[in-house]
């Protein structure tokens, strides 16, 4: 699966209603953008507040075990500048405990079952036409899907899809695009919840006619059980769409966050479809590649606490200063000088549903290093995870870097942001969805190779016939 790669020149303009240049957001989007980044902050600053938080706790340990897989997995995909990026794979627990993960080959997705402990059940199911993991439920007795399927539309391209299977049969396949909305999805980047009664996918659309006819926006679409669409959500939100995240409410809008590039940062869409009046999370430069890709694969991770608060970790340059953009004649578009050189690791945490936070709390500062693929997971009862990638002797531009892979880290922090523990570097990658076990146990599912990040990805992405299932238990 693969995206176009964004210019500044092309990257400029526009929501619906605003002059847009010919390719500006016209994209059949042919490279994935870009997850990484690296800082130029000061590491004694970073390690002076380190020393402050008292980390004390163990680090968590991983263990893992082997599947082998029934067909060819491409494991990496190229993002902006043809960045490498890992091929996004979903893992998700059943009530029961049970596993499903979910990948792509070229016969489709595949949905492979998994006993508790993290071990092939039984044979794949295979979603046949099926073009990339949007997200991921596992039921009991099943899955719920969201991925592209093929569609007529003038643009060619296909159209976001949940596909529902039980007990091994396929009981729905409803289009969430199409002719009547006049839009498609040919990248999802997008975030699949339930709430036990109803669906909520939120993910990518480009306007195929209409006030958005050539543009690039979001859609948040809210599915019975059944698979009929129900009220609520929006048709448009973000524009465009740089990173989604999506959390499932027992009532009420489900919580929603997007990084848009026209009003350049994070933002709370939750039952607002983002308009100009969206709480800030953080503001960030976020065209042609800097901003994309914050959230891995273009998803973010976003926790709820027993209280409330949520949080969420991205890939962040910070913002030394940010202005409306007084080239932008809609006076909606900001521009953003940004603080650090490259991305770091920040942690965001909400009050609420529907507030922004105060600052980003930033866990990384070496200006040599970039910081990719971040993550953030519940860790017991009052604690996070968080996960990124490092690459040092960093070299990053327009937006990207490359670097000698250094480590998949591990840190425990508090909801305070306070470190818990020290960093542990593992061998297991963290490479999409991270499921939740009734037990607090966190499984993940990654193919067993060594990162690297040195040279740009160039031809067709190399595959794996196995995945390793790894778990952590609080």
């Amino acid at each position: 699966m693969t995206h176009a790669r964004r210019t500044p020149s092309t990257d400029a303009a526009a929501a619906p209603g605003s002059p847009a240049t010919p390719t500006g957001h016209r994209r059949v989007r042919t490279a994935r953008k870009p997850l990484i980044a690296g800082l130029a902050a000061t590491a004694a600053l970073v390690g002076a507040w380190y020393a402050t938080a008292g980390a004390a706790t163990p680090t968590p340990a991983v263990t893992t075990t082997a599947v082998t897989l029934s067909a060819k997995f491409p494991y990496l995909s190229a993002g902006y500048n043809n960045t490498r990026e890992w091929t996004r794979t979903a893992t998700a627990a059943a009530p029961n405990g049970t596993l499903r993960v979910a990948w792509p080959a070229s016969d489709g997705v595949h949905v492979t079952p998994l006993t508790a402990a993290g071990k092939r059940s039984g044979a794949d199911t295979v979603v046949k036409g099926a073009k990339e993991v949007g997200g991921l439920v596992a039921h009991n007795d099943g899955f719920a899907l969201l991925t592209r399927v093929a569609d007529t539309n003038k643009w060619k391209e296909t159209a976001a899809a949940i596909v529902r299977y039980t007990n091994g049969k396929q009981t729905f396949r409803t289009k969430l695009t199409g002719t009547a909305s006049a839009d498609t999805s040919p990248t999802l980047d997008g975030q699949l919840t339930w709430n036990g009664s109803k669906y909520g996918a939120y993910f990518v659309v480009h306007g195929a006619g209409g006030f958005a006819d050539g543009h690039y926006g979001d859609k948040l679409t809210y599915i019975s059980a059944k698979g009929a669409k129900l009220s609520g959500g929006w048709g448009w939100g973000c524009s465009h769409n740089e990173g989604i995240a999506l959390h499932a409410e027992t009532t009420g809008n489900f919580t929603s966050l997007c990084f848009d590039d026209w009003r350049s940062g994070l933002f709370v869409s939750t039952g607002i479809a983002a308009p100009d009046v969206a709480p800030v999370v953080q503001r960030e430069q976020c065209w042609a590649g800097y901003c994309g890709g914050t959230f891995p694969s273009r998803t973010g991770d976003l926790v709820k606490s027993s209280t409330g608060r949520y949080a969420t970790a991205f890939a962040s340059r910070g913002a030394a200063s940010a202005k409306k953009n007084p080239a932008d004649s809609s006076g909606r578009g900001w521009s953003v000088t940004p603080k650090f050189g490259a991305h770091q690791v920040a942690v965001a945490f909400l009050k609420d549903r529907n507030s922004g936070p105060g600052k980003a709390i930033y866990l990384t500062g070496t200006r040599t290093v970039a910081n990719v693929n971040v993550h953030v997971a519940p860790y017991g009862k009052d604690r996070l995870l968080v996960s990124w990638e490092s690459l040092k002797n960093a070299k990053c531009a327009s937006g990207t870097c490359t670097g000698t892979f250094s480590g998949t880290h591990l840190r425990l922090i508090d909801w305070n942001g306070k470190v818990q523990s020290p960093d542990k570097v593992v061998s297991a990658r963290i490479t999409g969805d991270i499921a939740v076990q009734k037990d607090g146990t966190l499984v993940w599912a990654y193919a067993p190779v060594t990162p690297t990040y040195a040279t740009p990805l160039t031809g067709a992405s190399p595959t794996s016939t196995s995945l390793r299932i790894a778990r952590v238990k609080p």
